[in-house]
């Protein structure tokens, strides 16, 4: 099986266009990797984000489209958040429609009795490349048969883990990467570094130790989110955030940092396009070849998220 996905996305890799805008023709094929899209109009409402918020709205790809393409951005695997099983098969109900998703990382509990289950249900559709698990990390002693279990499980199926969790479990990411080699791992937002002018020492060596674990993959999201002040207002220049690029850059390397906008939550922090722009010139800097793993073909290794015709 995965000698077979290998000579797969080998043939696809050599032949899929270079992404191309009406700026630029030569532009690299963008894949955001972490958006959000919801109803709240639905029966039963969703359970995030709360009501009364500024997110608290209908959000669905015709609203991130109007953002992303005129900045030649077409694709996006999409991120679930809410903890309702049955908004896992909402979410592939409206990727079956739309084929600007490749992908989906739904949100399953390892500690459910029914979690086996629900995986083979969802993992049949080749739209569903993973899941993200909520806040199992923290308590990973307490249920690392159940964690472990679950990870197998998601290996065996050929899915990805995404981890969403502060910074304070970092300790316990490297461990399941290293009780799981076979499992490939993604690090949401950044490993919650917080504010990139005020990093914390144990942040640094923690990212440090997590990134020597070939199977982790760092989501670059959450970059302006994580910035303290007025909501909106984050710096809009690339040097505020060089001391958490640069060190990623330095832990992980060109091979395993993938981009996500974390919209639409990003505009806590600034404008989609500014978002984009803040990473896109930190990566041109780095070469074409670099630019290109970051936007697309590191997702690809890490998400295997398929082709849209």
């Amino acid at each position: 099986m995965q000698r077979r996905h290998f000579l797969k996305t080998a043939a696809l890799s050599a032949t899929l266009p270079v992404w191309a805008s009406a700026q630029s023709p030569d532009a690299v094929r963008v894949i955001d990797t972490h958006t959000h899209f919801y109803d709240p109009t639905r029966p039963g409402g969703v359970p995030w984000p709360k009501a009364g918020t500024p997110l608290h709205r209908k959000v669905m790809p015709a609203d991130w489209q109007a953002l992303a393409n005129p900045l030649g951005i077409k694709e996006t695997v999409i991120v679930e958040a809410s903890p309702l099983v049955e908004d896992n098969q909402w979410i592939l109900d409206l990727a079956a429609q739309e084929k600007c998703i490749v992908g989906f990382v739904g949100n399953l509990d390892p500690n459910d009795a029914q979690f086996a289950a629900h995986l083979k249900r969802f993992a049949i559709n080749p739209l569903f490349r993973g899941i993200r698990w909520r806040g199992d990390l923290v308590k990973l002693d307490a249920n690392l048969d159940k964690v472990q279990a679950g990870a197998k499980l998601l290996a065996e199926h050929d899915l990805e883990l995404d981890l969403n969790g502060p910074a304070t479990a970092l300790p316990q990411a490297t461990q399941l990467a290293s009780d799981v080699p076979a499992l490939r791992i993604v690090i949401n937002h950044l490993g919650g570094s917080g504010d990139p002018q005020a990093l914390k020492p144990e942040w640094k060596e923690n990212i440090r130790l997590l990134a020597q674990r070939p199977n982790v993959y760092m989501k670059v999201s959450s970059l302006v989110e994580q910035v303290p002040g007025k909501e909106g207002q984050a710096p809009r220049e690339l040097d505020y955030y060089l001391p958490v690029l640069n060190h990623l850059w330095e832990c992980f390397g060109p091979d395993r940092l993938i981009y996500g906008s974390n919209w639409p939550v990003s505009d806590r922090g600034a404008p989609y396009e500014t978002v984009f722009r803040l990473v896109a010139e930190f990566f041109r800097s780095k070469g074409r070849e670099a630019e290109e793993k970051y936007f697309w073909r590191n997702s690809l290794a890490a998400y295997r998220w398929i082709e849209r015709t």
